[in-house]
């Protein structure tokens, strides 16, 4: 995957966000850490309260559920505040499905590409190389 300079990588699971900057080039992928942002995971998206609930009501499901709409919403303010021009999400599978449910179309504007795995937790180079593969 190709990574303009200053992408932002958003690495999720269900319960842990992690920021990443690529100084970098689009060939050459150098991530740096960043701040972590603070994620409202108290809303759940419409609609996806009663589908999870009904496959399964188990209360941390929706806490994780709710963790993926909220890191959703923060990119989405991001985006709209005009702090990321380009996005790369990697997020385990289900985040990711919860976390396009909430996606605002200027999102989906800088939006480069998404990740279907869960990284979390994992190294910088484990997540340079899996970006470097896709």
């Amino acid at each position: 995957m190709n990574l303009p300079q200053n992408t932002i990588i958003a690495v999720a699971d269900g319960e842990k966000l992690s920021l990443f900057q690529n100084e970098g080039d689009a060939q050459n992928v150098k991530l740096r850490a960043m701040p972590a942002e603070e994620v409202d995971a108290s809303k759940i998206s419409s609609g996806g309260r009663h589908s999870s609930s009904a496959a399964n009501p188990d209360d941390s499901q929706q806490e994780e559920d709710g963790f993926g709409s909220g890191v959703a919403n923060m990119l989405n303010k991001q985006v709209l505040d005009g702090k990321i021009k380009s996005l790369v999400i990697i997020a385990a599978p289900r985040t990711l499905g919860e976390m396009r449910k909430s996606y605002h179309k200027s999102l989906s504007d800088v939006l480069v590409g998404e990740l279907d795995k869960d990284l979390t937790g994992h190294s910088v180079q484990d997540i340079e190389k899996a970006l470097a593969a896709a």
